[in-house]
């Protein structure tokens, strides 16, 4: 396995330069074509308008929208000619999530950038949250500030869950550039840790048979959340990239309440591919 075609999921008004770094290390690593992608709509207003001026408005907008988008283009092409490869720019009048969703089925894995606000503007913005429920393909959240796709640490956030068994697969491509990989488990307060530690010996060992050597670890049980444990795990190993299972509890549970996807998703500090 591997990425023939990444695709780097671009945003108005949001900064583009780390992704666009990141997707393009990642195609040249594997020797991938890269596929830029966005698309925005015209946001209507709050306030009624009619006639005339509501056409002008509506122009006027759409105008600003297109010239936008021209603008990311020359940023994408500018940030990956040198890349060399097969390089490719898509981009409409949509709604981005929708736009991007389409055209992922060309890709094998999907670069986006991190996210921040617990609302986004869905006229303007695909939400990394909806777009690892919905692509069908891995997908790469990028952080404002990361600048290189470090993999000489790499930690697997295993839980046992068809999304962790997912991921820990479409990343076998990065896993097998990684130095070192390390999988660990959050157990539960009521898990057998014998049983923990048989799941993540059974995955450091089908990881071996792929090429693939790794540490299996069972997280000592504390008080902290398992986000924060996650987050402590991947500052003792040093982790440049996170792998995980999106959403093992329910969506809504984990936007209420918090949970691991939510953190892996707006934390700053590390790349983090997320399957579903």
């Amino acid at each position: 396995m591997t990425y023939a075609t990444v695709m780097v999921s671009l945003a108005l008004g949001q900064p583009n330069d780390a992704r666009l770094q990141v997707a393009g290390e990642l195609a040249e690593r594997f020797e991938s074509a890269i596929v830029g992608v966005a698309a925005a709509q015209f946001a209507p207003p709050l306030y009624f308008t009619d006639g005339t001026a509501a056409q002008r408005l509506i122009d006027q907008e759409e105008t600003s929208i297109k010239r936008r988008l021209a603008d990311l283009e020359t940023q994408f092409r500018a940030a990956t000619k040198a890349r060399g490869g097969r390089i490719e720019w898509r981009s409409a009048m949509d709604f981005p999530a929708r736009f991007v969703l389409a055209q992922a089925r060309c890709a094998d894995i999907v670069v986006s950038g991190g996210q921040s606000p617990a609302f986004s503007d869905s006229f303007a913005l695909a939400s990394p949250k909806d777009l690892v429920m919905q692509t069908g393909r891995p997908l790469l959240v990028v952080p404002d500030g990361v600048n290189w796709l470090d993999l000489r640490s790499v930690l697997v956030a295993w839980k046992d869950t068809p999304e962790a068994r997912r991921a820990v697969a479409d990343a076998l491509p990065m896993l097998r550039k990684a130095k070192e990989v390390t999988i660990a488990e959050v157990p539960e307060a009521d898990d057998d840790r014998s049983v923990v530690a048989a799941r993540v010996s059974d995955v450091a060992a089908w990881l071996a048979r792929h090429g693939v050597t790794a540490t299996a670890r069972v997280v000592e049980a504390g008080n902290e959340t398992a986000a924060a444990q996650v987050e402590r795990i991947a500052g003792d190993v040093g982790a440049g990239l996170i792998v995980a299972g999106a959403y093992g509890h329910s969506r809504f549970r984990e936007l209420i309440l918090g949970g691991v996807t939510q953190y892996l998703v707006t934390q700053s500090a590390r790349c983090v591919l997320l399957s579903h």
